[in-house]
């Protein structure tokens, strides 16, 4: 699996090298359409190309938003159009039903803002929050707004980082995993939980 891993990693470094701040862009935006790219490699990189004098700071910070924005709008119109005829025919088998989209539409109405922007800089959850925004039909001039800005420091923290470590950017981007790896296992522990708390409910 290690092995895996470094072979994305050094696929991404070798995109950056060869094409610059278009590599940048698609590896984002695949970044924030859930392609398993790890985006605390690309933009710690970037700031190392920065050290160098390769391209500019403000520069390889606005090209890695305009792709993870780009990348989320694919994912919130998956969710747009997909999400909710995907629950009614299939919801049942993983115990998703119709109140449940009603739920999520009620929760994006009055926290949908405040969701995306603090989950766009989660690790290992902040690509799939546009799927839900888009099953809620939270507005897209909203949505777009608050992905911005939510992308804006994390892409903006790692792309610092990578310029200040500069050729040490690979050590602490291994350290970043365990971080991702946390969130994860905290949010599946949560999911488990409420699936459980469900099903002795149906149980009663």
């Amino acid at each position: 699996m290690q092995s895996i891993v470094n072979d994305v990693v050094n696929w991404c470094t070798s995109v950056i090298a060869t094409f610059g701040l278009p590599g940048i862009f698609v590896l984002m935006l695949l970044e924030s359409a859930c392609v398993p790219i790890p985006a605390e490699a690309t933009m710690m990189f970037a700031g190392f190309a920065v050290s160098q004098g390769k391209m500019g700071l403000a520069a390889a910070i606005t090209v890695g938003v305009a792709g993870n924005v780009v990348g989320a709008w694919l994912v919130y119109y998956v969710g747009l159009y997909g999400g909710r005829p995907f629950i009614d025919r299939y919801g049942r088998y993983v115990l998703l039903r119709h109140e449940h989209i009603d739920l999520t539409e009620r929760w994006f109405a009055r926290y949908g803002p405040i969701t995306v922007f603090f989950c766009r800089m989660l690790p290992g959850v902040r690509s799939f929050v546009s799927l839900p925004a888009g099953v809620a039909r939270m507005p897209i001039w909203r949505f777009t707004l608050y992905t911005a800005l939510g992308c804006v420091p994390f892409v903006a923290f790692l792309t610092w980082l990578g310029v200040k470590v500069g050729a040490d950017w690979h050590r602490l981007e291994q350290d970043f995993k365990w971080l991702d790896y946390a969130v994860v296992a905290a949010i599946v522990a949560l999911i488990l939980w409420a699936v459980a708390r469900r099903l002795r409910r149906r149980a009663a």
